[in-house]
């Protein structure tokens, strides 16, 4: 499979994109500060005692700068700048910020709407500038894609391995090597862990599925009976939780028809495997990544949404795949609204089903724990070797060195964030010893 982004990584954006980009990021804005919905999953619990008044407008935003910035500049914008395509990092998690800031509710619309302008129109500049150096950290960067396409891969196999043992892993991990050897062999042009992919979820979510009911066969055949206490307060906590939301199902309704047109646009990619597929013009490879993902967070969204009264800005990251596939944007518009309702109004449904189904709720926890374990290498993998491409050894020495020195410092950057960022620091003090006459760039 060919590893050169198609798309380049330009930021050629279209009238239509770039306000449907503003507009969505205003609309964002507006509903984090109403506290009905934020994209980064750590911040939602917080919301809950913001909501009920336990705390104030400014220790949220100070809790969800925290919780968010190594991922913007670290993350977000590495990932666009190097792909030329948007992602969620860089226009949701500001968004969040902005919109808890905003004292008054005229202004978080008005905020979030002048971050998504300053993307559209000032990413290109900035791509253009850093394409200018003598060295070229941008296309360097793009070096990232192969170990992170491919180390994702074995994302399913870590989370078999984790739930049900070494002997479930290791043939999860043949039955995957053997099909990206095949795909590769048989479907040149096709993403090569797609299929492998497919069959790992699958696998994985039917050892979760069979373990459940094979406890509740047990449970029956002992007599155990599941009893719900009537004065739960955490049932009626959840129930409250879903009542908020549902009473502000047209909004959101809005919302997902607005992530779901941008999915549509194909500028736009929700994940870091899914920035680079989406830039190479592989958009039902794509949805397929996106599509697996969303068995990952299903449970945590739905689970801290009933606690929080707070949802994902993305729901459940359906419309992120429904999106790449559909058409045209007007029916991604009408899909995405109708995806939105019926993932608000099944929230309380879906809770309850999660709750008989212990195996597949560990099952998203090993997922989303994989996912970060096989990124974590993968990004830092292509950032050593966005480094030598861009300084060799040198560039091995700086980027590799800010990145320890992260860690040595107790990670005040994200460790998935740290790598990327280091390499565009790296590039920074690369170009600046280039100009002093210390540095001659790498060749090709």
């Amino acid at each position: 499979m060919s590893t050169t982004l198609a798309a380049g990584s330009g930021f050629d954006f279209t009238l239509a994109q770039q306000l449907t980009v503003i507009a969505l990021c205003a609309l964002t804005a507006f509903i984090a500060h109403m506290a009905l919905a934020v994209f980064n999953d750590g911040v939602r619990p917080f919301l809950l005692d913001f909501i009920q008044g336990r705390t104030t407008r400014s220790a949220t935003t100070a809790v969800s700068f925290g919780l968010s910035a190594g991922f913007i500049f670290g993350l977000g914008a590495p990932m666009a700048l190097s792909t030329g395509v948007l992602n969620p990092w860089l226009l949701f998690l500001p968004t969040d910020i902005l919109g808890m800031l905003a004292p008054r509710k005229w202004l978080a619309p008005l905020l979030g709407g002048a971050w998504g302008a300053v993307v559209v129109f000032g990413l290109n500049g900035a791509n253009n500038v850093a394409h200018d150096l003598p060295v070229d950290f941008l296309t360097a960067m793009q070096q990232m894609s192969t170990p992170i396409l491919f180390l994702f891969t074995l994302f399913p196999v870590l989370a078999i391995t984790k739930q049900f043992g070494r002997a479930w892993g290791a043939a999860a991990g043949v039955i995957e090597l053997a099909l990206v050897v095949l795909t590769m062999k048989l479907w040149p042009n096709m993403f090569a862990g797609a299929l492998a992919m497919a069959v790992g979820v699958l696998m994985l979510i039917g050892l979760a599925v069979a373990k459940d009911l094979r406890r509740r066969r047990e449970d029956r055949a002992r007599g155990v009976v599941e009893e719900v206490a009537a004065d739960d307060p955490m049932a009626s906590l959840f129930s409250a939780s879903a009542a908020r939301l549902r009473r502000h199902l047209p909004l959101f309704m809005v919302l997902g028809a607005g992530v779901c047109v941008l999915a549509q646009m194909h500028v736009f990619g929700g994940g870091e495997a899914t920035s680079f597929l989406i830039a190479k013009g592989q958009y039902a490879e794509a949805a397929q990544v996106d599509f697996y993902r969303v068995f990952g967070f299903v449970p945590l969204i739905a689970t801290t949404a009933l606690a929080s009264g707070a949802y994902g800005i993305a729901g459940f990251t359906l419309v992120y795949p429904i999106g790449y596939l559909l058409p045209n944007p007007f029916l991604a518009a009408v899909v995405g609204a109708l995806v939105f309702a019926v993932e608000v109004l099944a929230l309380s449904w879906i809770g309850k089903v999660l709750g008989k189904l212990p195996s597949v709720r560990d099952s998203s926890e090993h997922l989303r724990s994989a996912i970060t374990d096989t990124l974590q290498l993968a990004i830092l993998f292509g950032s050593l070797m966005a480094a030598n491409a861009m300084g060799g050894g040198l560039g091995i020495l700086v980027v590799g060195g800010l990145y320890l020195f992260n860690e040595a410092m107790g990670r005040p950057v994200v460790r998935m964030a740290a790598a990327p960022a280091a390499v565009i620091v790296g590039g920074i003090l690369l170009n600046l010893l280039y100009w002093l006459d210390l540095f001659t760039p790498v060749q090709g």
